[in-house]
């Protein structure tokens, strides 16, 4: 028995309820394509400005956490928003994650994919001027992760909401760096929810007029595009953008509150996934991905639709902090020994959005080992003063 704080200022008694997924292997090749977004342990033990970017990875817990990813069948999106890029994650640091994850990944058995997210980063946005240094910006990085051996995904740049004249500055810029890339690229729409310096971004308000333009761009380089990952929240906009795709060009789904639906699709078409919540519900998505490719739909739901109260809370506004949640998880279920984020962003949350984490975790049977939990959320709740019977 826990007492956990509400929402509205009390305190209740709560036993658990849930029965844990064991993590395993599949047994079966996933008929849907699978990244999990991962996060990053900061060290806690170097002295650093908490309000500045950078800081020291805990590289052990970082990397044993991608390997846990692996096992159980699920491919990793490398150094994209979920591990605080712009909100903690330089991109020096960066390169040596991506570097340390790709060598990682040869060597572990089921030889998953790994993507990374190629940005501008490396600059402040008041260096930019103009389009030339953007494209020179992204190509650097670009051909960084190329080079390492890892795949592309172009992140979202606030750099362009600064230079950008419009959706012909976008298409300009995107054209160029898709031409150049050696291998197809993963383009990335992030929307507002996640980093509100990025409404607007195609150069328009209007969601309908920006896929217009995302459309011209990817029928434009159609043999470049491996697919585009789309993080708007937005069910509707995103069965009607996936409808217009050929079928050529994979859509990755960045929806952490639809994500069971859009996975399965609507009969015609479906879509793949990367996302930041698969990180924190592995052997779920592990177990439904494993019952859809085996045609059993039912169970595939039962599984994967209790973890979605779970990601709404996780994903609350403002959505950006998102990344405490799932860093929360990870130690809540004994899977780092510590709670420390880049820029001290595990304070970025409040003590009852953790204790709510805590009670959908186990009511989707996401508490993988109960004694643990209970014992590290008894530990955060004395600090704040909750004293437990």
């Amino acid at each position: 028995m826990l007492r956990l704080p509400l929402k509205n200022g009390t305190v209740e008694n709560y036993k658990l309820v849930g029965t844990p997924l064991k993590p395993q292997t599949p047994s079966i090749s996933f008929n849907r394509i699978a990244f999990a977004a991962a996060h990053v342990v900061a060290s806690p033990l170097f002295e650093v400005n908490p309000w500045q970017l950078g800081g020291s990875l805990d590289w052990d817990e970082t990397l044993k956490y991608r390997r846990y990813l692996w096992d159980q069948g699920l491919n990793v999106a490398e150094a994209m928003d979920t591990a605080q890029r712009g909100m903690g994650l330089d991109w020096e640091t960066a390169k040596e994650l991506i570097e340390r994850t790709v060598n990682e990944a040869r060597h572990h058995p089921l030889k998953p994919r790994v993507v990374c997210g190629a940005g501008t980063d490396q600059f402040g946005i008041e260096d930019f001027k103009n389009e030339d240094q953007i494209i020179n910006a992204y190509s650097e990085q670009m051909e960084t992760i190329e080079k390492i051996g890892g795949q592309c995904v172009i992140l979202a740049s606030r750099a362009m909401m600064v230079v950008s004249k419009g959706p012909e500055s976008f298409l300009r810029v995107y054209n160029r760096l898709i031409e150049q890339a050696e291998k197809p690229v993963i383009l990335h729409w992030l929307g507002a929810m996640f980093d509100p310096a990025l409404r607007g971004y195609w150069g328009t308000e209007s969601i309908s007029e920006a896929a217009d333009i995302v459309l011209a761009l990817i029928k434009a380089n159609s043999s470049k595009v491996d697919g585009i990952k789309i993080s708007l929240l937005d069910k509707k906009h995103e069965e009607k953008f996936r409808a217009r795709l050929s079928d050529n060009i994979k859509l990755y789904t960045g929806d952490d509150f639809n994500y069971t639906d859009l996975i399965e699709g609507d009969g015609k078409k479906h879509s793949d996934a990367l996302l930041g919540i698969f990180t924190a519900i592995a052997p779920a998505v592990s177990l439904a991905l494993e019952a859809l490719a085996r045609g059993k739909i039912e169970k595939y739901r039962n599984i994967l639709e209790p973890t979605v109260p779970l990601s709404r809370e996780i994903f609350k506004k403002p959505t950006q902090y998102y990344k405490a949640g799932i860093t929360f998880l990870a130690w809540l279920n004994g899977m780092q020994s510590h709670f420390s984020m880049l820029g001290g962003m595990q304070s970025s949350r409040e003590l009852n959005h953790y204790a709510e984490i805590f009670r959908l975790a186990d009511k989707s049977n996401l508490l993988a080992q109960p004694d643990i939990a209970v014992s590290r959320m008894k530990s955060l709740l004395s600090v704040y003063g909750v004293e437990q019977n």
